[in-house]
C-alpha cells in the first residue's frame, strides 16, 4: 500500500472524519469551539460545522497532506512546518519555529483500524519531518486513544496548552 500526497476531496474528507466521530461516540474531532456537539448521528449538523473549518485547515495550514487509498479512503495524515502567518490556536508561540514541525489529523477509518495504517502513517510522517531536519510533535488530548498511541511511538509529554496535551518523539529515527 502507498501514501498518497496532495489534496482530497473536501466533501469526502468531512464524511471520513465523521464516521471517525460517530466511532468515538463525538470524542474526535474535539471540537472545543462548538458550544453544543451534534448527535453521532447528525451528519448535516456536523458538517456544517466542520467542512469550513477543514477547508481552511487544507488550503492554509497544512504544508503537506498524505493519504492512503484503496477503492476507499483508509488513513490520513497532515504536516505543519510553515509557521509564518498561521494562527493554529493548540500550537504555542514558542513551538512555532523553524526546526519544529507538526503531525496533524492522523486518522484512520473505523473499519481499518489495527492493521497497521496508523504506524505507517505515523512512521511516514516522523520520517518525512527528519528529512526536514525537523522536530516532530502533535498535539491530543488525553481523553483520546490516540494519546497512548503517540507515547506506544516513541513520544513524550512536553507539556499542556490550551487545554490540549503536547507530545514530542523522542524515539529512533524512522
Amino acid at each position: 500500500m502507498q501514501l498518497k500526497k496532495g489534496s482530497y476531496d473536501l466533501d469526502d474528507l468531512v464524511k471520513f472524519v465523521f464516521s471517525t466521530y460517530k466511532a468515538t461516540n463525538g470524542a474526535y474531532p474535539l471540537l472545543k469551539w462548538v458550544e453544543k456537539k451534534p448527535s453521532i448521528d447528525d451528519f448535516a449538523t456536523f458538517e456544517k460545522i466542520y467542512k469550513p473549518f477543514l477547508k481552511k485547515r487544507m488550503e492554509e495550514e497544512f504544508d503537506e497532506f498524505y493519504f492512503i487509498e484503496e477503492n476507499e479512503l483508509i488513513g490520513i495524515v497532515a504536516l505543519v512546518y510553515k509557521f509564518k502567518g498561521k494562527e493554529i490556536e493548540w500550537i504555542p508561540k514558542r513551538l512555532k519555529r523553524k526546526e519544529n514541525g507538526f503531525i496533524e489529523f492522523l486518522l484512520v477509518s473505523p473499519v481499518h483500524q489495527g492493521k497497521g495504517y496508523g504506524r505507517m502513517l505515523l512512521e511516514f510522517a516522523i520520517k518525512r519531518l527528519n528529512e526536514l531536519n525537523k522536530n516532530a510533535y502533535v498535539v491530543t488530548s488525553k481523553k483520546l486513544p490516540a494519546f497512548n498511541f503517540y507515547k506506544k511511538f516513541g513520544f513524550v509529554e512536553y507539556g499542556d496548552y490550551n487545554g490540549f496535551v503536547i507530545l514530542m518523539y523522542k524515539g529512533e529515527k524512522c
